[in-house]
This record gives structure tokens, C-alpha cells and sequence, in this order.
């Protein structure tokens, strides 16, 4: 069975939104070269539209890469799920228009490498309800901007998780790896102060 692996950027205070505009002066060339190493671990990107969106505007039209990510992502199947969208002109696009839950279940029964899901928070929650998610990496970046869309909004499932691995870039941002705790109970909501 392929793995499907969430990977985020995220502020310390969870905001997900357009991190183009503030993780910039925390990147580094190790997180580049990791985000490489990533790319040949999976052969299948799954995204919502919106991101999806973003990313045709951006990814395909990017010249003189140096670092091979783009033509990778170029080459990748890209699996958008949309109620919308029905055709694009990046190449090795599929759209997953109904049965979504059903259909990335098939997905991860065929053979290949890992499936990996980028942004799209709307249908993270799709996921992890449908218990689909096998990983989350966690990039948090070494900024608080107070407002923005948070990846676990409001009213999200008390889910547990358990941290597989941590990792410190030279730029201060961290990844944060983990798989569902399964089997894990939450934890009670009361407190106890002294």
C-alpha cells in the first residue's frame, strides 16, 4: 500500500496560508535539499483546487531550475480533487471530481511510491476524517502573524498524533514528523492548577 504523507508549512501559530509571503527568510539550502530527497520518495501529488490553482499558475512556467524540483513536479501525476475543475493543461493531471474518500482509497491500494499532499486544508480534513492520512510533516517557521487560515480550524476532532522524528534547519524553522496515534485516547479536558 503507497504511504500518503501530509507536508505543510506553518507558522508557530498554525496559519498555513500563502506561506510564500513570510517563510522566505527561513529557508535554507538544507530544507532544499530535503524537499528534494522528498520528491523521489513519491510519485503522486495530491492537492484541492485552490492550491492546485496556485501552483499551475507558478510551477510549470518556472525556467532555468537548478535544483530538478520542477521538472519532477512537471512530470509528477497530480491527483486535484474539485466539484469544479475537469481538465488542465499541466501535464499528468487527474481530477477526482466525486467519491473522493473512495477514490484516493483506490489510489493508495495501486502500486507506486508515496502519494503526497501539499496545502489544501479543506481536504485535509476530508483525510483525516476518512482516517486516510499514514504521516504529517510539520514544517513550522520561526514567525507569529496573529491572523490567517489555520490549518486545524475551530471544531477539528480531537486527534492524537506521535512524533516519529524531528529535524532543525540552519534558517531556524523545524519538521516535525509524525503518524496517527491510532490507538490513542485523548487526553481528558480538565485541568488542575496549585
Amino acid at each position: 500500500m503507497r504511504k500518503l504523507t501530509v507536508v505543510e508549512n506553518l507558522t508557530l501559530d498554525g496559519v498555513m496560508e500563502t506561506p510564500e509571503k513570510w517563510s522566505s527568510p527561513y529557508q535554507s539550502s538544507d530544507i532544499a535539499e530535503l524537499n528534494k530527497e522528498g520528491m523521489t520518495e513519491s510519485d503522486a501529488v495530491l492537492v484541492g483546487r485552490v492550491t492546485y490553482q496556485a501552483f499551475a499558475a507558478f510551477w510549470p512556467h518556472l525556467k532555468n531550475d537548478q535544483t530538478g524540483i520542477v521538472d519532477k513536479l512537471n512530470k509528477t501525476t497530480k491527483y486535484v480533487v474539485s466539484t469544479t475543475m475537469k481538465k488542465s493543461d499541466w501535464q499528468n493531471t487527474e481530477f477526482i471530481n466525486d467519491n473522493v474518500v473512495e477514490t484516493i482509497a483506490k489510489i493508495k491500494q495501486q502500486p507506486g511510491k508515496d502519494i503526497v499532499v501539499l496545502g489544501s486544508g479543506v481536504l485535509l480534513k476530508t483525510l483525516m476524517d476518512a482516517d486516510l492520512v499514514d504521516e504529517y510533516q510539520f514544517f513550522v517557521f520561526p514567525i507569529v502573524l496573529g491572523s490567517g487560515k489555520r490549518l486545524f480550524k475551530e471544531g477539528v476532532d480531537t486527534t492524537g498524533l506521535k512524533l516519529t522524528d524531528t529535524k532543525v534547519f540552519k534558517g531556524g524553522a523545524v519538521l516535525l514528523t509524525y503518524q496517527p496515534a491510532r490507538d490513542a485516547k485523548p487526553p481528558t479536558t480538565g485541568a488542575t492548577h496549585e
